[in-house]
């Protein structure tokens, strides 16, 4: 049996660089809509991404007119009927450019990712725990949360980015037309991350310290 080949992707990426457009970013239920989005490359109308997100279809269609104001997201494609609107990502990629707009923006998307990584640790325990009490066999994926402390130099931390962004395009479903999924296919919903461990109570490099000559006094 041979492997299917991938079709390339383009990349497009998004670079969001106004702070507004990032603190627009800061909700729970707009960040789950734009990781579908983004992570599907699919279209998707208000009412099938509010299902994502606990929240009715009109008040997922008020973050959906939000978003594309930053342009985060774009209109697609009707599916036929036309009876509701359909909505894609504006790109491959999301960047958020926290180098010019600041930190605190990025701190609140960071802290909506990982609420939402808690919140998805919790549903699937629940899940585990609800089957067990009912004498279901066990058939969840397994749930894997990994950390490691890595020591990379800038080259290698970039060859680690190229790799892993590689490993994510090469499980990402197909979105040619006719493609199906496999067979026994669960979303699985993945996050990683890379930054420099700082610790706590660590002071900061010292800067190399320049050495003073002193001036020869005035002759006479």
């Amino acid at each position: 049996m041979t492997e299917k080949k991938r079709s390339p992707r383009t990349e497009n990426p998004v670079r969001i660089t106004d702070p507004k457009a990032i603190r627009a970013l800061a909700h729970a239920a707009r960040l789950e809509a734009i990781n579908e989005l983004y992570s599907s490359q699919k279209s998707r109308t208000a009412t099938e991404l509010a299902a994502f997100t606990g929240l009715t279809p009109s008040a997922m269609s008020y973050h959906l007119r939000a978003l594309k104001k930053w342009g985060i997201v774009v209109d697609a494609p009707s599916d036929g009927d036309g009876r509701e609107r359909r909505w894609k990502a504006a790109g491959t990629d999301l960047n958020l450019d926290t180098a010019t707009t600041g930190q605190t923006p990025g701190l609140a998307i960071v802290d909506m990712e990982l609420e939402s990584l808690r919140r998805r640790i919790a549903s699937h325990a629940r899940h585990r725990e609800d089957a067990l009490r009912h004498g279901e066999p066990d058939e969840t994926p397994v749930m894997v949360v990994s950390g490691n402390v890595l020591k990379l130099t800038l080259e290698q931390r970039a060859e680690f980015k190229r790799r892993m962004s590689a490993l994510l395009d090469e499980f990402e479903p197909e979105d040619t037309p006719g493609s199906e999924e496999p067979e026994g296919a669960e979303r699985m919903y993945v996050l990683w991350s890379m930054l420099p461990e700082v610790r706590e109570g660590t002071a900061a490099p010292a800067k190399p310290r320049t050495r003073r000559t002193k001036a020869a006094p005035p002759e006479g």
